[in-house]
């Protein structure tokens, strides 16, 4: 049984997409979210470290939720765009999305000594858009809910 690859872990080497500082794997000091799709959602765990705390150092800074709900939500639409073209990840001419709007719902604080997942539903499919919506929960727990407008964009763009 093959092992399974985050979705990004399967951006080719060399892809400007690898230093982004929430889902780039090259990015020594980012976030380095790995998603996974699960059924038709796009799901990622992630475990803060001290330094991603707000003012009260028990609480994830607003920022960073942010982050990472743009991040997994663009990469939930990279991988929905390949299921739709009939491919795996990595296959064949790359596809690249960038975010055209981003809005946040703090609902309530996010705790840091929880994992966290981010779940990501493509709402929305147009010619060249995606309107991603995505949760982030903490021990089961909404704490902050995300919108993310994905535009597809020339790779490398």
């Amino acid at each position: 049984m093959s092992e399974r690859k985050a979705f990004q872990e399967q951006v080719p080497a060399g892809s400007s997409r690898r230093y982004c500082y929430g889902c780039g794997a090259d990015n020594p000091r980012g976030l380095h979210i790995k998603s996974y799709w699960e059924g038709d959602e796009g799901v990622c765990r992630w475990r803060p470290e001290p330094f991603h705390s707000s003012g009260p150092p028990d609480s994830l800074n607003g920022g960073v939720a942010a982050t990472l709900i743009d991040c997994h939500s663009v990469y939930t639409a990279v991988a929905t765009a390949y299921r739709l073209e009939g491919r795996e990840m990595g296959q064949g001419e790359p596809v690249d999305y960038a975010t055209a709007k981003l809005t946040v719902e703090y609902k309530r604080r996010t705790p840091m000594n929880a994992t966290l997942e981010l779940r990501s539903r493509v709402v929305k499919k147009g010619n060249r858009s995606m309107v991603v919506e995505t949760v982030l929960l903490a021990e089961g727990q909404e704490c902050v809910r995300g919108e993310v407008i994905a535009v597809r964009v020339s790779p490398e763009a």
